[in-house]
């Protein structure tokens, strides 16, 4: 059995339209939007709605302007637009239909913290949508676990804002992770909370790893837990015991899924 696996797609369909050939299945665990690009200004949501321009001041905002100016600078872009949710979900639907229209591969997926799931339903009858559940596949029992988590004391603000991340609960997380029982392979798109996985060093910051997928891992011992997220680990492997954990990669920049035999 050969699995391709990929994790923050951010928008990158023409690789993903590749991702799974030579497969027998393909693992997207999250994080198929890009709503800003960083690199190329003119692309992602913002880019589409405000153009490139707009997005380099943002985008140097955020990297060099004083606490709070780069939110104060959205929020007086999504202000002039009418109706500013309907045109983030217009340029969602764009991207989602190019990518999950690329999909060949018999296909199972959990979303990211960069994702609209409300939406999915309108473009995943032909694949198998899963958070909190396990499947079969090659005869091993996959679970899958979708979203981030909130930081704690969080809340989600959609006040002056048309996009709020696909973030959860500590008890909502934990609930999803107690549906998982007797998993081969644990497939998630933050990795367990293990110091090594979750620290980025581009960035240079820890993201927030969970501690209920760190406990059915010591518990369960799963063949493998596979994960992404965090786009520049200090360790993309660890071993748990038994379990092999596995940042696949930030399939956006390399376009390259991982794969996995069994």
């Amino acid at each position: 059995m050969r699995i391709h696996v990929v994790s923050d797609v951010h928008g990158n369909a023409e690789a993903l339209a590749r991702a799974g050939d030579g497969a027998d299945a393909l693992l997207v665990l999250g994080d198929l939007l890009e709503f800003v690009d960083y690199e190329d200004h003119s692309k992602g949501i913002l880019g589409a709605v405000f153009g490139p321009e707009r997005v380099a001041r943002f985008a140097h905002l955020r990297n060099h302007g004083a606490p709070g100016e780069a939110g104060r600078y959205a929020r007086s872009l999504w202000a002039e637009l009418d109706d500013p949710g309907a045109v983030v979900e217009a340029a969602a639907r764009e991207q989602y239909a190019a990518m999950f229209g690329a999909l060949t591969a018999p296909t199972y997926a959990t979303p990211g913290n960069v994702d609209a799931p409300a939406l999915w339903p309108e473009f995943t009858d032909h694949i198998h949508v899963l958070d909190g559940e396990v499947t079969e596949i090659g005869g091993l029992r996959v679970g899958f676990v979708g979203g981030a988590l909130l930081p704690p004391g969080g809340q989600l603000w959609r006040r002056n804002s048309p996009w709020a991340p696909h973030l959860r609960t500590a008890e909502d997380y934990a609930e999803a992770v107690a549906g998982l029982h007797a998993v081969d392979v644990l497939c998630s798109h933050i990795p367990p909370a293990v110091a090594e996985l979750t620290y980025d060093v581009r960035a240079r910051k820890d993201e927030l790893g969970s501690t209920h997928l760190l406990e059915l891992i010591h518990r369960q011992r799963p063949r493998w837990s596979l994960f992404g997220h965090v786009h520049q680990p200090l360790a993309r492997r660890v071993r748990i015991g038994h379990t092999e954990c596995v940042n696949v990669g930030h399939f956006r920049r390399s376009g390259e899924p991982f794969v996995l035999h069994w």
